[in-house]
This record gives C-alpha cells, sequence and structure tokens, in this order.
C-alpha cells in the first residue's frame, strides 16, 4: 500500500509516517504533536526543514492522510492500538481483526 503526497513532505520525514499511518508505530515527538494537531507543540519539537515544510504538512493531512489517524492525542494512541491502516484492514480470509 503506498500513501499519496509524501513527495511533498520533507525526505527523512516519510519512513517515519509511513511505519505510523500504515501500522500504527509511533513516531518521535514532532510526529507525535502534529498528528495530534497541536501546532505550537509542533513547531517547538520540529527541525528546521519540518518548519519550513509546515505548509505543507498541513495540505498533506488535510488532504491525504486517512481518517481518524490525526486530530488528538486520543486519536494517535486508539490509530497505535490498532495497529494503523494495515491493522484495520480485513483479514485475508475475509473476517475482521
Amino acid at each position: 500500500m503506498e500513501l499519496r503526497g509524501l513527495d511533498r513532505l520533507p525526505h527523512h520525514m516519510r519512513d517515519g509516517v509511513e511505519r505510523y499511518v500504515l501500522y500504527g508505530v509511533p513516531g518521535g515527538s514532532f510526529l507525535t504533536e502534529l498528528f495530534a494537531n497541536r501546532l505550537v507543540q509542533a513547531f517547538g519539537r520540529a527541525d528546521d526543514e519540518n518548519i519550513a515544510a509546515m505548509r505543507d504538512w498541513a495540505a498533506w493531512l488535510y488532504n491525504h492522510a486517512p481518517r481518524g489517524c490525526w486530530g488528538s492525542h486520543k486519536a494517535v494512541a486508539e490509530w497505535c492500538e490498532a495497529g494503523g491502516l494495515l491493522g484495520m484492514a480485513p483479514a485475508s480470509n475475509g473476517a475482521q481483526r
């Protein structure tokens, strides 16, 4: 499964975004605050490249991030607990997880 729009994000962040969205693997403090929709805290934890890309981050979240993977710390915790998109996907035998 390929996530759309990652080419607009800083290259060094793409693997972390994929691990979080697809598998529910928590990212570092910047990604956690970003996905929790805590702008001030995300800026405080961002490196220079991510600060420069904040408009792209916001556009990616709004246009490409799956529903439910961002918005609050509770949403982030539930996303991780569910195992991301692939953890929520029906099993290959048709049974739901």
